[in-house]
């Protein structure tokens, strides 16, 4: 169920699944994507927000991947 507070999109900054060193790299977006829900009103420019968030999240996820 979803709460007025909680963004959808918040599930995609989930890291407690990922290894310690990916979790290091994953956890301050996730920090800071918290905050953004926390402090900013519910609107579109929120959104695009936490997607631009989401988007960097995801590629520093892969440049620390082994290559």
């Amino acid at each position: 169920m979803n709460t007025p507070n909680i963004d959808p999109i918040m599930r995609f900054f989930s890291y407690t699944h990922l290894d310690d060193k990916l979790r290091a790299v994953s956890k301050p977006f996730a920090d800071l994507a918290e905050h953004l829900v926390q402090t900013l009103p519910r609107n579109a420019e929120r959104t695009v927000a936490l997607r631009k968030l989401l988007e960097g999240k995801d590629a520093a996820v892969r440049a620390a991947l082994p290559e």
